[in-house]
Order: C-alpha cells, then sequence, then structure tokens
C-alpha cells in the first residue's frame, strides 16, 4: 500500500512537471512577434513627416486583440491595419511623425497594448535623425576700431532634405550693411560691413531661409582696442 501511494506521487508529479513544461511552451510560442521594436529613420523629401512601419506576425494559436495604441506625443500618430491578429496573419504598426522645425535626434515611443497574456504591453521605438536646415558659418565677425571698414562674410549652408531658394537676411542695427547672394556651389553668401569703426557698435542678423519659418542667428561687432 506503501508502494502505490509513493508511485501515485511521483506519477502526479511528473503529470505536474509536464503540464508547466506545455505551459511554458505555449507561451513562449504565443502572441504578436514583432520584426523590429525599434527603427531609425533619415527621412528624405519635404513633406514634414517620418513614417516608421512596425511589422508584426501573429505565431500563437489564438486572435490577438489590440486595446490600445498610445504615441508618446501629439506630434505621432499611430495606426494598426486591424484591430484583430489571427493565427499567422500580418500586419503592421504605422507611426507618423510630424517633424515641424525640429533638428538633430528625435525619439519617439508608441505603447501597444493587446489582451495577450505572454506581452500584453510593448513599446515601439522610433529615432528620426533631422539635418539642421541651414549651417551657418562663422556665426559671430568683428572688427576692430580703427581697422578699414571692409565687408567681413558668413557663408549659409542649406541642406539638401529641404531646398531653400532664398534668404532673407535683417540687421537689428542701421550702422551694418547687408547684402545677400547666391554662390556657384547653391550655399548664400552674406557679406556684412560698418558704416565705420571710429567707436564700437553692434548688430544680430536674423537669418530665414524660403522654406521655413525657423530663425537662426548671426553677430556682427566692432570691438574696442586689440579685439577679442
Amino acid at each position: 500500500m506503501a508502494a502505490t501511494a509513493k508511485q501515485t506521487s511521483q506519477v502526479r508529479i511528473w503529470l505536474s512537471l509536464f503540464a508547466s513544461l506545455l505551459l511554458a511552451t505555449s507561451a513562449a510560442g504565443s502572441g504578436l512577434h514583432w520584426e523590429q521594436r525599434s527603427l531609425i529613420l533619415h527621412p528624405q523629401g519635404v513633406e514634414g513627416v517620418a513614417i516608421g512601419h512596425f511589422k508584426y506576425k501573429n505565431d500563437g494559436s489564438e486572435a490577438v486583440h489590440f486595446r490600445n495604441i498610445h504615441p508618446s506625443c501629439g506630434c505621432t500618430i499611430a495606426q494598426s491595419q486591424q484591430q484583430a491578429v489571427e493565427p499567422g496573419q500580418e500586419g503592421e504598426i504605422t507611426a507618423t511623425f510630424r517633424t515641424g522645425d525640429r533638428v538633430g535626434l528625435q525619439v519617439k515611443t508608441v505603447t501597444v497594448e493587446t489582451d495577450d497574456t505572454s506581452e500584453p504591453k510593448t513599446v515601439l521605438t522610433l529615432k528620426v535623425v533631422l539635418p539642421e536646415l541651414l549651417e551657418i558659418k562663422p556665426t559671430f565677425v568683428y572688427w576692430k576700431t580703427g581697422e578699414t571698414a571692409g565687408p567681413k562674410s558668413i557663408v549659409v549652408h542649406p541642406n539638401k532634405v529641404r531646398p531653400v531658394s532664398f534668404l532673407t537676411v535683417t540687421s537689428s542695427s542701421p550702422l551694418f550693411r547687408v547684402d545677400t547672394s547666391r554662390l556657384a556651389n547653391g550655399d548664400f553668401a552674406i557679406s556684412v560691413r560698418p558704416a565705420k569703426t571710429v567707436g564700437t557698435s553692434f548688430t544680430a542678423l536674423t537669418i530665414q531661409g524660403s522654406s521655413s519659418p525657423k530663425r537662426f542667428y548671426a553677430n556682427a561687432r566692432v570691438l574696442a582696442g586689440s579685439g577679442l
């Protein structure tokens, strides 16, 4: 009788282990499989948006339903092709980021919530690299008092993503003359000349490209003494 009880206990242990193994195997192969959870985009053109496609496939045996798709900010819109993903079915989450006048690396996330018990919440990351609209060199020119009041140049290089057909340049001081010209390579040259250098003076230049309302700045100054 003792032997029978021992055998029964061992059978129960093996059955329990087998059931746990089946459950773990089922969980590991269920739900949505994402091709990529992080994308890096380098937008081209002048559309003002960057679009990421996060592709998925249901590798499980049950349908997966989307409960919520929530972008991290109002500048990003995310949506799915369907609300329910049947076993074996593929699809994608489309994330559209409005770039506006942003520059540099922009990181946005999309949180996806489903009824998949193995992974009810997934965070997708969209990285967008946006070049500066205008590159200005130098951003500061100066003359020493008593120096010849000749022109000095500031070169403005537009990026190729958002072409600039012309520049608008304004000076905060009437003591400086400012002229703009287009160079053969597509860059712009801003010529700055003080009316005189017998005393100190200063102007702030506001620079704006034709394809964007964003403003850039450079400075010109007549310095007293020996310079900087």
